[in-house]
């Protein structure tokens, strides 16, 4: 079988490659993504576009949980994919023991962190009145779920590195599928206490997903189980080492969208930070198929690559960009076309919608890119090349952005806050495509000379 999918990336053709492997991982992507999206549209028609609001910033500090499932999940899944290659069972019998030492240390102190900085926080970004006290009674119940999120999402992680592609959005299916029947039932029935429904909804999912990842690897697995659960000093340093440059990009992601939700308060008030909120939640939905069909792309690049199979290489990089802009394309025409209504769905009143719409559409305006970008940051990935995949995402997550979004905002005001992240993201897509063509001429150089 390993035999059989190695053989297919190293001679089918990259066009059905891309539908063989991105198609599934592309909906499964999707289905995750209704998870936040759904929780944004319920809570800005149920309970009001207030309450949206409060969910919507209340994201960047859940980045915390995000950045050490990356962390543990992506550092314990490099280390089983080797260790299974190698044919070290001795390993692979201590990395989950290991991963859940790991998952209940840091998952204390977030909740404990978290819960007690949660109105600094909102104080930080600006949230006032109603939008911050909405905000700190979701953060409160949000965290007490820490430990379930982050089991699940880094164990998802380590059955994928087992390859076991399906059944790990099957989990994460199961979760959002859950979360989006929970939702408006929980926010109906608690009436005043609507918002602390909705993040009841959201623990409900993770606990359930986390006790069928649970079930899995104690009683289903044949290759990975669950033995001692201590930290092991060779598992940790590799998982760190490795884990850290997955996690570094979540917190990148915290602080890009503190800064825009702080200066949408700050220069336009809370009409732009409502605007912001609805803005972020369908930006986040758009972006996140792309990174499913990147998950597509990678095992084709680094095959090949390490095949030296070059021409292969520049193929599908052709093939995959393309598809990335046509598949980014068909979420940027509708954001664009139907700006209104897609606000109208987190409940924004009409006259934010009247005023904010230029804005929304700003803020979009060179998504249609985004897909190439996506894929030029997972070929240096898939070549071995993190540094160049890391100053791609340094550039344009802290070092370009962050100054930009403090000063152009000085200058032009509001509208800097809506068109800084467009211009410096076009300004990396650039960037990103010279650095890839660079990269593939390189290689066609190699072949030649060889």
């Amino acid at each position: 079988m390993k035999k059989d999918v190695k053989e297919q990336l190293l001679t089918k053709k990259p066009i059905d490659l891309l539908f063989q492997l991105s198609v599934p991982a592309v909906i499964g992507m999707i289905v995750i993504g209704l998870y936040p999206l759904m929780d944004g549209i319920f809570a800005g028609n149920i309970i009001g576009q207030n309450a949206m609001t409060a969910c919507g910033i209340a994201m960047p500090l859940t980045f915390f949980n995000s950045g050490v499932s990356t962390l543990l999940g992506v550092g314990s899944a490099s280390v089983l994919s080797r260790a299974i290659g190698k044919g070290d069972q001795k390993t692979v019998d201590k990395i989950m023991g290991n991963l859940i030492f790991w998952v209940i240390l840091f998952s204390a102190i977030i909740t404990v962190g978290g819960i007690l900085l949660a109105p600094h926080f909102l104080n930080m970004v600006g949230a006032t009145g109603e939008i911050k006290a909405y905000g700190m009674r979701y953060l409160r119940v949000i965290f007490i779920g820490s430990i379930f999120v982050n089991f699940t999402q880094s164990a998802n992680m380590v059955m994928r590195g087992e390859g076991l592609m399906k059944k790990a959005m099957m989990i994460m299916g199961l979760g959002a599928l859950l979360n989006i029947i929970l939702d408006p039932i929980l926010m109906t029935i608690m009436g005043e206490y609507a918002i602390e429904g909705a993040a009841i909804a959201t623990v409900t999912a993770q606990f359930v997903q986390a006790i069928v990842t649970l079930h899995y690897f104690l009683k289903k697995s044949k290759v990975v189980k669950i033995h001692k659960i201590k930290s092991d000093t060779e598992i940790k340093k590799e998982m760190f080492g490795v884990g850290s440059s997955a996690m570094l990009m979540q917190l990148l992601f915290m602080i890009q969208q503190t800064m825009l939700y702080k200066m949408a308060f700050k220069y336009g008030g809370d009409s732009n930070g409502i605007l912001m909120a609805a803005s972020l939640r369908m930006y986040a939905f758009s972006f996140i198929p792309l990174w499913g069909m990147s998950q597509g792309l990678q095992p084709v690049v680094g095959t090949n690559f390490g095949a030296k199979k070059y021409d292969r290489v520049r193929q599908a990089m052709k093939v995959f960009s393309i598809g990335g802009l046509i598949l980014a394309v068909m979420f940027w025409l509708p954001s664009l076309l139907l700006s209104s209504q897609v606000l109208s769905l987190f409940g924004v009143e009409a006259n934010i919608i009247a005023q904010g719409v230029g804005n929304f559409r700003l803020f979009y305006s060179v998504f249609s890119l985004y897909g190439i970008m996506v894929m030029s940051i997972t070929f240096f990935q898939s070549i071995g090349n993190g540094k160049k995949a890391g100053i791609i995402v340094m550039l344009r997550q802290l070092f370009l952005f962050v100054p930009a979004m403090i000063f152009l905002p000085m200058i032009f005001g509001i509208n800097a806050v809506w068109f800084t992240q467009p211009l410096i993201d076009f300004i990396m897509i650039v960037v990103g495509i010279l650095m890839m063509i660079g990269e593939l001429n390189k290689m066609g150089r190699e072949k030649a000379v060889n």
